[in-house]
């Protein structure tokens, strides 16, 4: 099902590098918003820093993948030297597309990493990367992604009636 994410867990500060490693994936790409930072706080920026510096350190590249504007964005990954894609019109698989081939990559190799199955993990499953979705960091949202929650809410329940989602603090198949 093109909702349905490979994997689950609860936060993305959880990924093991060891298991990275295991699967072959060498690079991580991630929904910035409630995935790496809570969209209204940059206090977690140091959170996101570390996780940075931990898979860089594991030969694993940090790319954010967002909808959000190159300024917004910008602003928040620039000081941390993290790579990102602005304006990826997620849920089409384009961005994860072109910059997984600009780095060189298979499928096989990257993982993106959200918190929407409506826009992360169905670009993620389009693009035919492997996909894992995080519980959202906070529970509130932007106007325009209350929407997709409320979508989320019934996909959930037809997901639940063939295989119940449930988030590890490891990877885990979905």
């Amino acid at each position: 099902m093109i909702f349905r994410p490979r994997y689950t867990i609860d936060t993305i500060y959880h990924l093991d590098t060891d298991v990275l490693h295991q699967m072959g994936i060498k690079a991580v790409f991630s929904d910035l918003d409630n995935t790496l930072l809570a969209w209204n706080e940059f206090e977690t920026a140091k959170k996101m820093d570390q996780l940075n510096r931990r898979l860089a350190a594991a030969g694993v590249t940090l790319v954010v993948i967002s909808n959000n504007n190159a300024l917004r964005v910008g602003k928040v990954l620039n000081p941390y030297h993290i790579e990102f894609v602005a304006k990826a019109r997620k849920p089409l698989p384009f961005a994860i597309t072109k910059k997984r081939e600009e780095m060189g990559l298979t499928k096989k190799q990257v993982m993106m990493v959200g918190d929407q199955l409506i826009t992360d993990i169905q670009a993620g499953n389009l693009a035919g990367v492997e996909s894992v979705l995080v519980k959202p960091l906070i529970e509130t949202d932007k106007w325009n992604t209350r929407i997709n929650r409320f979508l989320e809410k019934i996909i959930f329940f037809f997901l639940a009636i063939s295989h119940r989602v449930s988030f590890k603090e490891t990877l885990k198949n979905g």
